[in-house]
């Protein structure tokens, strides 16, 4: 045991999307190998790192008031992430002048080095061998799922969103390295790799596909896939956008390589609208890829996000994006009304919608959504599916099937009252499923002699 006495601590409130979190995980993998305690409270805490979402206003509300709170319980606060740039680092200052370090998204080493400045690494490091820090660093997801961040940053310009501004454009990390963590991830004991991004579809691409001589594939969407598939775990495909070489991943699925999900966001069906957001135009034609890559993979899951009430969004717009929908079917779905984003160029675009009528198009879109998802997951009642477990009571387990994705997506409900010994998290097993509701599944455990 450590001499508390000469330890450092530090604590971490991490905000906003995985991949935020993965760079808070590799934010305390580094300080924890210069010898700095993690702890969980602000009192234990010699220093406290927040790590901001600056999406959209809700989650800069929710970073201030992280900040806020740290400040008044600690006092030694280290800001970074996507609120440390520009005009919203400015605003932190503003509210909280007294903060020590601010710095911007993924900047891993100014984080380090502030909390080395005000905070000195202890003469004697607690953990002076690296060999004792598990090999997979610190993860702040339960022991059997990680994030596996295959790049950062996007060369879309889409009107509605700053990311490139906080991130910059498109960095993809080598192939090798990509495929070396996801195996000692493998080997620590996760079941589900979930591959996330900004752009996972263009992976590579600032890297010219660049072949790797070693492993014998290039550095692209397809062959990772590929690589990943051979690890014998659940492979997840986070933030898929639909450019045809997706196309060549859907047999993957169909062979049980990769999971048989996609999380493509859509964001609208209107040519007229997906043209004032910057994105791909051709709805009609998505709606045929659909079709083909359910005809190869029947079992297909896919999630979307979608906008309503972008600016100049008409009825006519919003009918024929609620008409792709009832057409596309889509298994999970989110819908966000328009909120401008400071720095956006959407910001000046004409003939804003009233949110009276955001309001009206986001209940009937997902009014007819949570029906086309209650029909869908009654399809599931009698099936048996694999379920990876994630928390488990006395007399029943909660986990998910391949088609849910953690904290976004639905979850199995499985009652445990036959089993002789209790579910621990991490475990998979068959479960039959009785029942459904609009987002959720039910059943119980399959035993081996009811399997035909």
């Amino acid at each position: 045991m450590s001499d508390t006495s000469s330890s450092k601590r530090v604590g971490m409130i991490s905000l906003g999307c995985p991949k935020a979190l993965v760079d808070s995980e590799r934010i305390l993998t580094k300080l924890q190998l210069d010898g700095y305690d993690l702890v969980g409270s602000y009192e234990d805490a010699d220093v406290v790192v927040v790590n901001t979402c600056g999406f959209i206003d809700s989650a800069k509300q929710e970073s201030l008031d992280a900040i806020n709170e740290a400040m008044a319980a600690n006092g030694k606060v280290i800001v970074t992430g996507c609120m440390g740039k520009g005009s919203d680092a400015e605003l932190i200052r503003q509210a909280q002048p007294e903060v020590l370090s601010i710095s911007g998204a993924a900047q891993l080493d100014e984080v380090v080095n502030a909390v080395h400045e005000y905070v000195p690494p202890p003469a004697v490091a607690a953990k002076p061998y690296p060999d004792l820090l598990p090999a997979q660093g610190v993860k702040l997801t339960p022991k059997h799922y990680a994030y596996l961040k295959i790049s950062d940053g996007c060369n879309h310009r889409c009107s509605f969103c700053i990311i490139p501004a906080m991130r910059g454009d498109l960095v993809s990390r080598p192939l090798a390295d990509v495929i070396a963590e996801a195996k000692t991830l493998v080997d620590s004991g996760v079941q589900e790799l979930l591959v996330i991004s900004q752009d996972t579809s263009a992976y590579g691409v600032d890297r010219k596909y660049q072949l790797d001589l070693n492993l014998g594939l290039e550095t692209r969407m397809l062959d990772l896939a590929t690589a990943l598939g051979e690890l014998g775990v659940w492979v997840r495909l986070h933030y898929v956008y639909p450019y045809p070489h997706v196309d060549k991943v859907i047999p993957l699925m169909a062979e049980g390589k990769i999971l048989p999900y996609l999380d493509i966001p859509f964001q609208h069906a209107s040519p007229r609208i997906l043209k004032l957001m910057k994105r791909p135009g051709n709805q009609e034609k998505t709606l045929e890829r659909i079709k083909a890559w359910r005809e190869i993979c029947p079992q297909l899951v896919i999630r979307s996000t979608f906008i309503v009430g972008f600016p100049g969004e008409t009825e006519e717009d919003f009918q024929m994006l609620l008409d792709w929908l009832a057409e596309a079917r889509l298994d999970r779905v989110g819908c966000f009304t328009y909120s401008p984003v400071e720095g956006a160029s959407a910001n000046q675009l004409p003939d804003p919608v009233p949110e009276a009528i955001q309001q009206d198009r986001w209940q009937r879109f997902m009014a007819l959504q949570q029906k086309i998802s209650a029909e869908k997951l009654q399809e599931k009642v009698g099936q048996v599916l694999e379920v990876l477990v994630d928390e488990a009571e006395p007399e029943q387990a909660i986990g998910r099937s391949y088609a849910d994705a953690p904290e976004i997506d639905g979850k199995v409900f499985i009652d445990t009252r036959e089993l002789q010994e209790p579910l621990l998290p991490g475990e998979a097993l068959l479960v039959r499923i009785n029942r459904a509701d609009e987002y959720d599944l039910y059943g119980e455990p399959v035993f081996d002699d009811e399997l035909d």
